[in-house]
């Protein structure tokens, strides 16, 4: 699956990488949500106006004062990590190698709000059939600041391409979460000779004008119907926000610990596990707190947004695409998603379709060995 050997030049673009945050960077953070200027709340809201205070002050004193980000960072330099540019953009990405012979290099992409160190976990099962590539989307963590405008997913897509062509893999497999299964399948239709199959979950399905999309849909199917319809009407506000004006709300994301925290936990609360009380419940209060590490650290709080900018500014984001001929499974997590079948096989190859118990959209943190499970089934079925 790999070329023996890679040129110097290219070895040359290829740069290792460790985390090394400053301590002033950690002192300065302690210090911002020490002072935090609390708000109040509506009496008796809970969550259903946003994120409460009480939770957020609680989630801050333990970010502050409990949280160990050197703990955290000391772990995620245990995976070999390395920066490139491709088309004037740095790059950040994790590359595990696996001991199988036969292993296949698999590309891990990320939805927004999340980040690389959502594959934390599931990097060690899937290393045991796979080369792992987990690549740090444009303007996000470690490949941030953005250095123009412009990135579009189809433009991400061609780089991650160009990524595994530098890293030697003719031909690999891909896995995208969320937004990130939008790239994945990108990436497929740029390059159908070299990607062999792609696994997405949290995918994203919409139906046609077509009245006739509406019959004989099932039950479950209906209900996904339904909460693709709350989101539209309940849940859009950060989507609009970064899709229209996306610098303005990053002024105080950039500048308050707390609001990053906010924007962020908002997200993990609304988008895992419907059993989940609250966002710890599914992911674990480190991990969550490690992934919304990395946004401040690396002040990419609105360079992050850009994507949302650049998906709905780009003219070929919802014109209707051929249809993909690469092999595409889909994992649905039953509490959480939208995916219809019929939907989404207008556009893609669906040749593998799964519908889980547990989990949600950042399924590869909240049940990392039913993901790693899911995928390595699915890519069985290519054998």
């Amino acid at each position: 699956m790999k070329k023996s050997e890679n040129t110097s030049s290219v070895q040359a673009e290829i740069r290792p990488f460790r985390i090394e945050i400053p301590e002033a960077d950690l002192d300065d953070l302690r210090d911002r949500l020490h002072r935090t200027r609390w708000g109040t709340d509506v009496p008796g809201t809970g969550w259903t106006r946003g994120v409460p205070v009480d939770y957020l002050k609680g989630l801050a004193t333990y970010w502050a004062d409990g949280y160990d980000w050197r703990k955290a960072e000391a772990g995620l330099n245990e995976f070999p990590q390395f920066l490139t540019d491709i088309d004037g953009q740095t790059i950040h990405f994790l590359h595990v190698r696996s001991q199988n012979p036969r292993a296949l290099p698999l590309v891990l992409i990320h939805d927004w709000p999340g980040s690389f160190t959502q594959y934390s976990e599931a990097i060690g099962p899937l290393a045991k059939d796979f080369h792992v590539i987990v690549v740090s989307t444009p303007g996000v963590g470690f490949s941030g600041p953005l250095s123009s405008t412009g990135w579009t997913t189809g433009r991400i897509a061609a780089a991650y391409n160009e990524l595994m062509a530098r890293l030697g893999y003719e031909r690999y497999g891909v896995q995208g979460g969320g937004g990130g299964s939008w790239i994945a399948t990108e990436m497929a239709r740029q390059a159908p000779d070299q990607v062999v199959g792609v696994h997405v979950n949290g995918f994203i399905t919409f139906p046609s004008e077509d009245p006739a999309d509406f019959a004989g849909l099932t039950e479950a199917e209906q209900e996904r119907l339904a909460r693709l319809q709350n989101f539209r009407d309940d849940m859009m506000g950060f989507n609009i926000l970064q899709s229209t004006r996306p610098h303005t709300v990053a002024h105080g994301l950039h500048d308050s610990p707390v609001g990053q925290l906010a924007w962020i936990v908002e997200k993990f609360k609304e988008w895992t596990d419907a059993e989940a009380a609250l966002p710890e419940d599914a992911v674990g209060l480190d991990h969550l707190l490690t992934n919304i590490s990395v946004y401040w650290f690396t002040g990419t709080a609105g360079s992050s947004a850009n994507l949302y900018y650049e998906s709905s500014h780009d003219a070929t984001a919802w014109t209707p695409k051929d249809r993909g001929t690469v092999p595409t499974g889909v994992a649905v997590a039953l509490s959480t998603d939208i995916a219809i079948r019929r939907f989404a096989e207008r556009e893609n190859n669906i040749t593998y379709w799964s519908e889980l118990e547990r989990g949600g959209n950042f399924l590869s943190l909240e049940q990392p060995e039913l993901f790693a499970g899911d995928v390595k089934a699915f890519f069985a079925t290519l054998d």
